[in-house]
């Protein structure tokens, strides 16, 4: 079981099953066509759908049951022609078992199979090979992709880098390389950069966008490598451990492949991805109806904040968004054009009490528009547009700053483990009461241990409460 790439798997299968339906749609209406020479000839008979039915059915068995796709990306083009020769002689070998049971066969035309076995292993073999091409040749270089951090010694940093590039997973890229038992920070190993040592480790870790270690260290001690997966996890980061950690409590962990490496993986929380992949739809239609909300508000709201203060209509900034990622943030701009300098001089009212977030009641550098867009939130509304790129969703953890983010310990890192959001549960537990960062902390890890798409449902609704009556839930 692979069972770290759980995220690759089911995107591969669920991709792969979508990309065989529409092959063997595509090669059924082309069938048709070329055997009755009209679109409306083929739709006459009511056993070509009944036939069509059967066909997707067997498609969607055949790639669940027997998940001949497996293994797909490292398949080259004569075994991948095989494959999907093999599939197709199954769908039809099946498709006339099934015509035969049910006495229908002698009522449909033979030559149609022979044109869909033909169009059907055309279209399945360039789709696939399309998708194969753009997940490791497009995605796995996007930013998008897993980044992936490599702990070792030297003596082994060559070896694993080499093997683990030539495992053809698409959904992770190794970002940089750890070396602990030597100074090699600046150079690099097979095009991979080296940014730190033993004594470094965790300091650049906690700066870089970084979603997955896989750690090989055969001399250190199991005290060692406990300390440096706690901190991992604490982190919100993904561990792999490539030697036998007997003395470690293995409970709650998973066993399984990485790479062509036995590994134990390590992780504080297990997110659903299928459940993920709803939570990302259900952001892109939010995200879409937002921003057209947003765009037709704008030359309203543009108008207001022109007339009061001199300077942008909207603000924008870096942020720190998932697992470290740096994006850019966008928002109606609600203070004067000075607010960043004036800040420094405000920081002893900051009423959260520490330099980890910005909170003060009655700050002087929101204008009177501002406060206004500020109450009813449509400050935040470019955000959707946020959420449409895929840096933000509308439920999350609210994205610190840059220098906010430098002063994170490992602890506070770890409510960085998910895409920030619009909306969070500190925000609508918390607003307005809310004078310490732990208890940001606190709120954001609870949402992330106890994630569900319900939750997510409770926290939206919480939300209008929060915006229409200006106070948290309770």
């Amino acid at each position: 079981m692979h069972a770290i790439n759980r995220k690759g798997r089911l995107i591969e299968t669920y991709s792969l099953i979508l990309i065989d339906l529409i092959c063997v749609a595509a090669a059924y209406v082309t069938a048709l066509v070329l055997r009755f020479q009209s679109i409306e000839a083929s739709l006459s008979n009511p056993l070509h759908y009944t036939v069509g039915l059967y066909l997707m059915l067997l498609c969607v068995l055949y790639g669940v049951m027997m998940d001949w796709n497996r293994g797909i990306f490292k398949r080259g083009k004569y075994r991948e022609a095989v494959a999907v020769a093999k599939y197709d002689f199954l769908m039809m070998l099946a498709i006339l078992v099934i015509l035969y049971i049910t006495q229908q066969g002698g009522d449909y035309s033979r030559l149609t199979f022979g044109y869909f076995t033909i169009a059907n292993f055309i279209y399945t073999y360039l789709l696939q090979s399309a998708f194969k091409w753009f997940m490791s040749g497009y995605y796995n270089h996007s930013r998008n992709a897993d980044q992936l951090m490599i702990v070792t010694e030297e003596a082994y940093a060559d070896e694993i880098i080499k093997k683990i590039k030539s495992s053809k997973d698409w959904n992770y890229r190794i970002s940089s390389v750890v070396v602990m038992d030597t100074d090699a920070t600046g150079s690099e190993i097979r095009g991979v950069p080296v940014t730190g040592n033993k004594e470094t480790l965790f300091e650049v870790s906690r700066q870089m966008p970084l979603d997955q270690v896989f750690m090989y260290l055969p001399h250190a001690s199991v005290d060692e490598i406990r300390e440096y997966i706690v901190d991992f996890e604490t982190m919100g980061v993904v561990v792999h451990y490539n030697v036998e950690l007997r003395e470690l409590n293995l409970s709650g962990k998973t066993a399984g492949s990485f790479a062509d490496y036995s590994v134990m993986t390590f992780s504080l929380q297990y997110m659903d991805y299928r459940r993920m992949l709803i939570k990302r739809f259900i952001d892109l239609i939010g995200g879409l109806l937002g921003s057209v909300f947003t765009i037709i508000l704008t030359p309203f709201l543009a108008l207001a904040i022109k007339l009061e203060s001199r300077g942008p209509v909207f603000f924008s900034q870096v942020r720190i968004g998932k697992n470290g990622r740096r994006f850019r943030i966008y928002k109606f701009r609600s203070m004067y054009i000075d607010a960043e300098e004036r800040k420094k001089e405000l920081q002893d009212q900051n009423e959260m009490g520490d330099n980890l977030m910005f909170k003060m009641e009655n700050d002087p550098r929101i204008t009177h528009v501002g406060k206004l867009l500020r109450k009813t939130s449509l400050d935040e509304f470019p955000q959707f547009f946020n959420v449409l790129k895929g840096d933000m969703s509308l439920v999350g953890t609210r994205p610190p700053t840059e220098e906010e983010f430098e002063q994170y310990n490992n602890y506070y890192r770890r409510r960085m483990s998910i895409t920030p959001g619009l909306t969070g549960m500190w925000q609508v537990k918390g607003r307005g009461v809310v004078t310490d960062f732990e208890d940001v902390v606190r709120y954001d890890l609870e949402y992330i241990d106890n994630w569900s798409l319900y939750l997510d449902f409770k926290i939206l609704l919480q939300t209008v409460g929060v915006v229409l009556f200006g106070k948290g839930a309770k």
